[in-house]
């Protein structure tokens, strides 16, 4: 399996990982409400509401780099290549993340715009690929 495969499957966990943030802020709010959780997420402040914001955020993020690692695969782009980009998209979300809940957001605004250009970038890899 290639690097970018693999990046594809850590992104799809990615949306459970991001999820551990906003549980522990549940918890922290009178506990898990697991009859009516999205309630309770909107009811968040603060690092609870950030942490929302960026598991919603992953799951904004996760079909377009699912899309540009399955083009780059599908059209056999160069593999080291792909993988690279593949590896920026996941350092970058793990970034955004913790920049997110940590409330530093004019470097979160810019890790945001290094992962959404790779994502499309994969998506265009097989146009400046030469596929």
């Amino acid at each position: 399996m290639t690097i970018t495969l693999w990046c594809l499957f850590v992104a799809g966990l990615l949306v459970a990982i991001t999820k551990m943030p906003l549980v522990a802020a549940q918890k922290k709010s009178g506990g898990y409400d697991n009859a009516n959780p999205r309630a309770q997420q909107a009811s968040l402040t603060g690092w609870g509401a950030r942490a929302l914001a960026a598991h919603q955020n992953q799951l904004e993020s996760f079909p377009y780099f699912a899309a540009g690692a399955l083009v780059a695969t599908v059209m056999k782009v160069d593999p080291v290549i792909a993988g690279y980009l593949s590896l920026t998209y996941i350092a970058a979300r793990l970034a955004y993340m913790f920049l997110y809940i940590s409330n530093i957001h004019a470097l979160r605004s810019l890790v945001w715009f290094v992962g959404f250009g790779v994502s499309l970038a994969l998506i265009c890899s097989p146009a400046w690929a030469g596929v």
